[in-house]
C-alpha cells in the first residue's frame, strides 16, 4: 500500500537511532569502535507483522466497531478494540451491546465529530474527529505537541555507577526492564531491549487481553499479571521496582501519580533506576491526560486526511502501518540503552516520548521532502525482494520471523539481535525476575 509520507525512510531512521544506541553501548563494552547498519527493506517490514505463524491464525487486530464513520460535518474514528472502550462508545450513541458496524453508522450521522469526539472521551472511551494538518496546528493540543522535543530528558540526581554484566556480543545481559506498557509502542521498545539480551518482565491486570498481538510482542519476555490497585499488587510491583534497572510505562500524565508510583517515588524504591514514558497526545496541553491510540493520532492530527486528498479516497487514508507507534517504540528503546549507557557513569536520566510528537516529526519529514505527486502519478516502487525469515516455536504453535533489520560492524565482537524466551500468553509466568 502506498503513502504519501515517506514511511520506509522514517523505519529505517528510527530503528537506525535504536541501533547507534546499542552500536555505542557496546562500544564502550568492547572499547573498540561499532557502527550499526540498517536493512531499509527489513525495517519497513518490522513496521508490520515481524512473526508468520505456520499452520494456526492470529486473531484479526480490530473490533469490528473500530473503524471511521461519516458524522454530520466529516468523519470520526472511533476505537474500541478494548471491551471498556467498546462499551462507552454504544453508551453514547445510545446502542445496546451487540451493534454492528452498520447500526452504529446510522447513528453516528446524527452527530457533528467534534461533539461526539468530546462525548465519548468523557465516558472514558476513544474517539477523534478527522482533522486536518492545519487544523491540528490550530488546535491546542497540536500546538503544545509541536512545541515539545521529540524525546524529553529529564536529569536526576547522580548515583554510584552502575554495574553491568554486558558484553558486546549482548551488551543488556542481565539489565532488569520492568515494562509496564501495553499494545504496540512500548512492547516494541521492551522487544527491542529483549533482542540484545535484557531480561524484561511484562506486566498487564486481570483479564487484559491482545490475542492479536501476543506472538508478535512477547517474543523475549516474561509476562505476569498484578492488579496495581489492590494492595497486594502494589506491593509486589514496588518489590520488582526495587530491584529493576529499567522501567517502561505508558501511563499518562498523573496516573502513576494515582497509583502511588510517581517518579519521584520510583527514585525512592530504587535510586537511580532508568524510566522511559510514552503517551498518545504528549505531556503538555489539554489532552495530555488523554487516552489514545495510533490510529486516533493519525486521524486527528490531519495524517489521515492527507491521505485521503493525496489519493483521491472517499474516506480517510491511514498510514499502510501503525508507523507512529513503531517508530515511537524504536525511539524509546534508542532512549533507554542511552540513559543505561549514561547510568554506566553514574549519570540517572529519565525520557520522555508520544505518538503524537513522532507524527510531528513524520509530518516535518514529508514536508522536507516535498510534494507528492498523485498515486495514479507516482511511478510503483520495484517489489522488496524475499526478506529473510528464521524458523521459530511459540506456546500456539511453529512460524517464521523476520530477519533482525540491523547488523553491525567492528574490528572486534559485535551485537546480535535475537531472543532468548519464546513468546507467550499475557499472564503465563510468575511476578518474578
Amino acid at each position: 500500500m502506498e503513502s504519501c509520507y515517506p514511511v520506509r525512510s522514517f523505519a529505517a531512521a528510527s530503528v537506525a537511532a535504536a541501533g547507534s544506541a546499542v552500536a555505542e553501548l557496546a562500544s564502550r563494552l568492547s572499547g573498540v569502535p561499532v557502527q550499526a547498519q540498517v536493512d531499509s527493506d527489513l525495517a519497513r517490514a518490522w513496521f508490520g507483522p515481524s512473526f508468520r505463524p505456520a499452520g494456526w491464525e492470529v486473531p484479526p487486530p480490530w473490533d469490528p466497531l473500530s473503524r471511521d464513520y461519516r458524522c454530520a460535518d466529516g468523519w470520526v474514528r472511533l476505537h474500541t478494540n478494548a471491551p471498556h472502550h467498546r462499551r462507552a462508545a454504544l453508551a453514547v450513541l445510545g446502542l445496546p451491546g451487540d451493534a454492528g458496524p452498520e447500526t452504529a453508522s446510522v447513528a453516528v450521522r446524527a452527530w457533528k465529530g467534534g461533539e461526539l469526539e468530546e462525548a465519548v472521551v468523557a465516558a472514558g472511551g476513544c474517539a477523534a474527529r478527522l482533522r486536518t494538518a492545519e487544523q491540528w496546528l490550530a488546535h491546542p493540543q497540536g500546538q503544545a505537541v509541536s512545541a515539545e522535543p521529540l524525546i524529553g530528558w529529564t536529569r536526576r540526581a547522580a548515583r554510584r555507577p552502575a554495574e553491568t554484566s554486558g558484553t558486546p556480543l549482548r551488551p543488556l545481559h542481565g539489565v532488569r526492564v520492568l515494562d509496564l506498557t501495553r499494545v504496540i509502542a512500548g512492547p516494541v521498545a521492551t522487544r527491542f531491549l529483549a533482542g540484545f539480551g535484557a531480561r524484561v518482565l511484562r506486566i498487564d491486570p486481570p483479564g487484559w487481553q491482545e490475542p492479536s498481538l501476543e506472538a508478535e510482542m512477547t517474543v523475549g519476555k516474561r509476562c505476569t499479571r498484578l492488579d496495581l490497585g489492590t494492595p497486594d499488587g502494589a506491593a509486589k510491583v514496588r518489590e520488582l521496582i526495587s530491584t529493576a534497572d529499567l522501567v517502561v510505562h505508558g501511563y499518562r500524565p498523573g496516573a502513576l501519580t494515582g497509583l502511588g508510583l510517581d517518579e519521584h517515588r520510583l527514585q525512592q524504591l530504587r535510586p537511580g533506576v532508568v524510566t522511559v514514558a510514552l503517551d498518545a497526545w504528549g505531556w503538555t496541553g489539554p489532552w495530555r491526560g488523554r487516552r489514545g491510540f495510533d490510529s486516533l493520532v493519525q486521524t486527528a492530527s490531519g495524517i489521515a486526511d492527507a491521505g485521503m486528498a493525496w489519493s483521491a479516497a472517499d474516506a480517510p487514508l491511514p498510514l499502510p502501518v501503525q508507523a507512529l507507534d513503531q517508530a515511537t517504540g524504536y525511539l524509546a528503546a534508542a532512549a533507554a540503552v542511552r540513559a543505561w549507557t549514561r547510568r554506566l557513569d553514574g549519570e540517572v536520566y529519565a525520557a520522555r516520548l508520544s505518538l503524537a510528537r513522532t507524527a510531528v516529526e513524520l509530518q516535518r519529514a514529508a514536508d522536507a521532502r516535498g510534494p507528492v505527486p498523485p498515486l495514479w502519478e507516482s511511478p510503483p516502487d520495484p517489489a522488496p525482494p524475499s526478506l529473510p525469515r528464521a524458523a521459530e516455536q511459540t506456546w500456539w504453535g511453529p512460524g517464521e520471523r523476520l530477519a533482525p533489520p540491523l547488523a553491525f560492524r567492528s574490528e572486534g565482537p559485535v551485537p546480535e539481535m535475537r531472543w532468548d524466551v519464546p513468546a507467550a500468553p499475557l499472564g503465563s509466568a510468575p511476578a518474578a525476575w
